[in-house]
């Protein structure tokens, strides 16, 4: 870290009032935020976002599947070193999670505005459309758009539950941009996130230099039986979507038991059909979320699943379709930037420890095209995609004073990424 930049902070109040103002947007009981993808609250939300980046004096630019980027001059031309995340939330989120990894960078930003400071390269801050995945699937979808990962045109293409697009809903709230998506590949990509997570606050550590992103399915099985009455059809006789979904809830609990850690299982949604207490389920909807850092054991994990669920549909005579909604290798980071991470938070005086991260984010789509590394904060209680979500406003500074000196080092070629 050269001299000049020993003495470089960033301005807490300011990241905190923007963090507050922000959190205004789609704000719901228990101080948690609604704010889904392309929503009216994620228009309200962008607006004020981009509203900041300009009095900051980026050149702002949205892309064809509404990504918006920021970017900072840098004394000579070349990529962009580039942060951010999202500002979408979760239906009962809180006003952390992708949140600070945006306005973070927002305030690195205006730190060196205050001390008129100049980097070599540019300077980026962006935040990446649907990235929670609860409006439209799959998840990370505008960051794997914007680097090539996902095709653009079946993205537009996507609905919600009710029949929107992606591609009508852009327009309706005036995202829909003319730049083209997979074009940029940028010096260096650096996401402050909060951990969503326990392991930091219980070992005591400020700062998590995250090296790896374990992989991510997304699984839906749809079980078609015949409804009936509750009260006479022999249970011999029945074929019951109900009971098959049941049965798959079980299994994942006892399939991530029997693998053994870091093996998750996750089911997240049952939809009934019709739904009814005294009617038998003549169609189920479930949805599981499986996770693993190892691939191999992660599509083993996915072949015991499909298998239970077909052997289900064979003893109670269903239907049964299974369907692949997300999928994401593990993500490998490049240990050149995490070991900058490190280094940096122990010249600030952090505490820090290398670790994977449990959630997927947008910077696994940078990972196979740009280094790539992620800075972590501890989340009280692990808790997230929750409005208790909380991250102490000293772990906030601490992160962002990280993201801030990781970044300058990046502008300005001082750590070797050739």
């Amino acid at each position: 870290m050269s001299m000049d930049t020993n003495n470089l902070r960033i301005n807490i109040a300011r990241l905190l009032d923007r963090l507050d103002q922000l959190a205004q947007i789609g704000k719901i009981d228990g101080d948690g935020v609604c704010r889904l993808a392309l929503t009216d609250e994620d228009k309200a939300g962008r607006d004020l976002v981009c509203r900041w980046m300009h009095d900051l004096g980026l050149d702002v630019s949205v892309d064809r599947v509404g990504n918006v980027i920021g970017t900072r001059a840098g004394t000579e031309d070349g990529p962009v070193v580039l942060t951010g995340s999202h500002i979408d939330t979760v239906g009962t989120g809180g006003r952390y999670d992708g949140t600070l990894g945006v306005l973070a960078g927002l305030e690195v930003i205006a730190s060196m505005n205050d001390m008129d400071m100049q980097t070599t390269l540019p300077l980026g801050v962006g935040f990446f459309t649907n990235e929670e995945g609860v409006r439209f699937q799959p998840d990370m979808m505008g960051s794997m758009v914007h680097q090539g990962h996902l095709p653009l045109d079946g993205m537009l293409r996507s609905k919600d539950r009710d029949g929107a697009t992606l591609d009508g809903e852009l327009n309706r709230i005036g995202y829909a941009g003319d730049v083209d998506v997979d074009t940029m590949r940028a010096a260096a990509f650096v996401e402050l996130h909060v951990e969503q997570g326990p392991v930091l606050e219980q070992r005591g550590i400020t700062i998590g230099a995250v090296d790896s992103v374990q992989g991510l399915l997304w699984k839906q099985i749809t079980f078609s039986g015949t409804s009936n009455h509750a009260g006479t059809t022999p249970m011999s006789l029945r074929h019951d979507c109900g009971y098959a979904a049941g049965e798959i809830a079980t299994f994942g609990r006892h399939l991530a038991i029997d693998m053994g850690e870091p093996q998750v299982v996750t089911v997240g949604t049952i939809l009934m059909e019709p739904n009814l207490i005294n009617v038998i389920a003549k169609q189920s909807i479930i949805t599981v979320d499986l996770r693993n850092t190892d691939l191999t054991l992660l599509r083993e994990a996915e072949a015991r699943l499909d298998a239970h669920a077909n052997n289900i549909a064979a003893s109670e005579g269903l239907d049964v379709e299974i369907e692949t909604l997300a999928r994401y290798d593990p993500t490998p980071f490049d240990q050149r930037v995490v070991d900058l991470i490190t280094d940096n938070a122990m010249t600030l005086g952090c505490s820090v420890r290398q670790m994977p991260s449990g959630a997927g984010h947008d910077a696994q789509a940078f990972a196979p095209n740009c280094p790539t590394a992620m800075i972590f904060v501890p989340s009280v209680g692990g808790i997230s995609h929750n409005v208790a979500e909380y991250t102490e406003a000293d772990d906030l500074e601490a992160g962002t004073n990280v993201l801030l000196h990781t970044l300058v080092s990046l502008a300005n070629r001082e750590t070797d990424l050739s």
